[in-house]
């Protein structure tokens, strides 16, 4: 299968062993995967801050880039999120019925790393191992929005010695949420320490999760906090080898 990878701007900019690993995992599956460069932002920041146009101009955009292609796959619930339930909306408020079809179209070959995987290729042992134990945080969009909940989990529990451990509170928001961390700072941080208590309580040496925004959020906690605790996405998880021991 053919499958074009949709990295993200926070993946490409920081973040580009996940889009690696993402890579490497699709192929080690023995897939084709393709990085069309000229992608761009697919809007996310814009729509959330309600700047509507700017946000569908970049909508449009990613049709135009990706509309070729029979199957799209991110490492990201939120731009995923943000392509399934804002696109067609946004261009539809905006009076562009042609567009919102176009795009709610489109949406339908997006999909995230781990229920592409899971729901899509049938697929929950990729080979990988990883002898830490992990504990798992289903992001706001990964499971309010695109519903991906269990398909992490049973990557997870794949994972040769790989111990899962479970945390308090494990579903609550982290507290980044984009421009609430602009806005509300103090509260951010509050629900972040929150939540990097709980997951220290657990014993877990790594947390893990679908998006890098929230871990980045989630990290810095981490490390003001000196507790110990390492965050990686659910991608270099997946393509951490035996023979890798980092």
């Amino acid at each position: 299968m053919k499958i074009a990878l949709f990295v993200t701007c926070v993946n490409d900019i920081m973040y580009s062993r996940t889009a690696e690993a993402t890579f490497n995992v699709l192929s080690d599956l023995g897939h084709e995967v393709v990085f069309p460069k000229v992608q761009s932002c697919c809007g996310q920041l814009h729509l959330n801050a309600g700047y509507r146009r700017e946000g569908v101009a970049l909508a449009k955009r990613f049709y135009n880039v990706f509309a070729s292609y029979d199957c799209i796959v991110s490492p990201s619930a939120s731009c995923v999120g943000t392509v399934r339930d804002l696109y067609g909306f946004s261009a539809r408020q905006l009076g562009d019925e042609s567009l919102a079809t176009d795009l709610e179209s489109l949406s339908k070959k997006v999909f995230e790393l781990s229920e592409f995987l899971v729901d899509h290729l049938k697929v929950t042992d990729v080979g990988a191992e990883f002898p830490h134990k992990v504990a798992y945080h289903p992001t706001c969009h990964s499971l309010r929005s695109i519903h991906a909940y269990e398909a992490p989990l049973k990557l997870l529990e794949s994972v040769r010695n790989l111990e899962l451990v479970t945390f308090e509170e494990d579903k609550s928001c982290c507290g980044f949420g984009g421009m609430f961390s602009l806005k509300n700072a103090e509260t951010s941080v509050a629900m972040g320490s929150d939540k990097v208590q709980s997951v220290k309580r657990s014993g877990a040496e790594v947390l893990c999760a679908l998006d890098n925004s929230c871990l980045t959020h989630i990290g810095g906690a981490a490390d003001r906090m000196v507790s110990g605790i390492k965050v990686m996405h659910l991608a270099e998880i997946l393509a951490h080898k035996g023979s890798n021991n980092e």
